[in-house]
């Protein structure tokens, strides 16, 4: 028997006793103030990524973001030189990047280049060229820069029981890891001193007790630099094995490499789209949920086993899947190298993905300064 609808149920409101009906409508919600948002912009060797955000509790909400591919390294290797076909990506990416701040009026931004301005020897008439041509005004970034901004970003990720950490970011153009002892700071604490990083790795903390930065190291490889090593190898097994080789050689003066670690307490945090990709794969997701990516936990051995698969699969098989994508499976394999390379110099049984990186580490540092971020538990 089909359940009776009360007497009025489904009748529009009315305003009084002779008026027609009006059309219910929910309140539209109400836009941020524009002094409440904050911009960060990634310019890097691949991409141009930004995001706007606004501060929530001791984290940040999303407003707007946007993604691209601009390819602004191609042809850097074999030139020194940005080209003007990848300019001319940018330039046009960065329009639309200036017309979102425009529409937000967003006023807090910090926008920056990384290592391909770095490398050309045009990089900085090109951010000359960006300001007259979008009004934006972007600062190419030191490595060690970088390499903070990317520790920071990571900081809602450390776990509490974390001493000796290692925070490797692989870009485009350079791979940036930083080792972090924390085994003088209090447990609940740790999370938190790795946020107050934002002032410098080597600026001593007065108030708090401060993580320790035993040695960073910034390696002028990343996915496309260290595929382009090898472009003239076309055996894809032996390419590969090259490019870890390669990239393994680069870690000689890093400090910590020279020391075996023990696995308690020891923990790595890995961003980069390489990462992000290998945990998909491992998950077995056609299509990406960055909510089961982001903070999942995968071993050596799981990492090693993505790896293989993507080998046997070969350039076709990688081109087809869709765990790897269109826009990944061109690096993913120089991305591997370079992952596997450094799992052979510190196996894990906790290696934790970060599906975040260079922005969120550059809106966290301005939020910090602000001090417009609660002090509670990242």
């Amino acid at each position: 028997m089909t359940p009776k609808r009360h007497k009025g149920a489904g009748a529009l409101p009315k305003n009084g006793p002779f008026d027609g009906p009006k059309t219910v409508e929910s309140p539209a919600p109400k836009p941020p103030k524009s002094d409440a948002l904050y911009a960060a912009l990634d310019l890097g060797t691949n991409s141009c990524r930004m995001l706007i955000a606004q501060p929530r509790g001791s984290q940040f909400h999303v407003i707007d973001s946007f993604s691209k591919s601009v390819q602004l390294g191609a042809g850097l290797e074999s030139t020194g030189k940005l080209s003007r076909a990848s300019m001319a990506r940018t330039i046009q990416a960065l329009r639309i990047c200036q017309q979102k701040l425009k529409r937000h009026k967003v006023k807090r931004m910090r926008l920056v280049a990384t290592e391909a301005c770095r490398r050309a020897g045009n990089g900085a008439g090109f951010m000359r060229q960006i300001t007259r041509e979008t009004g934006l005004t972007l600062d190419i970034i030191k490595p060690e820069e970088e390499a903070r901004l990317a520790v920071i970003s990571c900081a809602p990720l450390v776990s509490k029981e974390t001493e000796q950490l290692l925070v490797f970011d692989i870009g485009g153009g350079s791979t940036e890891l930083v080792w972090i002892d924390l085994s003088g700071v209090p447990a609940p604490e740790r999370p938190k001193a790795i946020m107050r990083l934002h002032a410098g790795f080597h600026e001593v903390s007065h108030k708090h007790v401060a993580a320790k930065v035993v040695d960073w190291i910034s390696v002028p490889l990343g996915v496309a630099t260290l595929r382009d090593h090898f472009d003239d190898v076309e055996d894809d097994a032996a390419r590969f094995a090259l490019m870890s080789w390669y990239f393994e050689e680069h870690l000689a003066e890093f400090a910590p490499y020279k020391n075996e670690q023990t696995k308690t307490g020891f923990q790595i945090v890995g961003t980069s789209g390489t990462v992000t990709t290998v945990a998909a794969s491992h998950l077995g997701l056609k299509r990406y949920d960055r909510n089961k990516v982001d903070g999942l936990r995968m071993s050596s051995d799981e990492i090693d086993k993505v790896i293989r698969m993507y080998l046997k699969l070969g350039p076709t098989g990688r081109r087809r899947d869709p765990r790897i994508g269109q826009d990944r499976q061109a690096l993913i394999m120089s991305g591997a190298a370079i992952l596997q390379a450094l799992l052979r110099c510190w196996p894990t049984d906790q290696l934790s993905v970060a599906d975040r990186g260079l922005r969120e580490g550059l809106l966290y540092a301005q939020m910090s300064a602000d001090g417009v971020l609660e002090d509670g538990v990242y």
